[in-house]
C-alpha cells in the first residue's frame, strides 16, 4: 500500500484491512482483545463499576498492537484509518465468529 492510499468507503477498505491481518496469531490476539472488551464492558455496565470502561481502549488496542508489532510486523491501520480500522475490528470479529475467517 502506498502512503497516499485512500478509500472511498469501508467496502474498499476491508480487503486491505484483511491483508494487514494475514498472520493467524495477530488475528487471534485481535479476537481475544475484542472478546475481552465485550466482557469488561458488560461487567462494567452490570456491576455499575463504570470506571472499567476506561480500560476498554487499552484492552482492545493492547492485544491488537502486540499482534501487529510482534507477529504481523506491520503498523496498525488504526494510525492512518482510525474509524475504518475500528469498524474492521468488529467486522473481522464477526467474520471469525461465524467461520468466514480462520483463526
Amino acid at each position: 500500500m502506498s502512503d497516499n492510499q485512500t478509500f472511498r468507503n469501508f467496502s474498499e477498505f476491508y480487503p486491505y484491512y484483511l491483508e494487514e491481518h494475514s498472520d493467524v496469531t495477530c488475528r487471534r490476539l485481535h479476537f481475544a482483545g475484542s472478546l475481552l472488551v465485550l466482557i469488561v464492558a458488560l461487567y462494567a455496565l452490570i456491576s455499575g463499576k463504570l470506571l472499567w470502561l476506561l480500560a476498554l481502549p487499552v484492552i482492545g488496542y493492547g492485544f491488537a498492537w502486540v499482534g501487529h508489532f510482534k507477529f504481523e510486523k506491520n503498523r496498525p491501520a488504526t494510525f492512518r484509518f482510525p474509524l475504518y480500522s475500528l469498524m474492521g475490528d468488529w467486522v473481522m470479529f464477526r467474520d471469525m465468529l461465524i467461520g468466514r475467517i480462520r483463526f
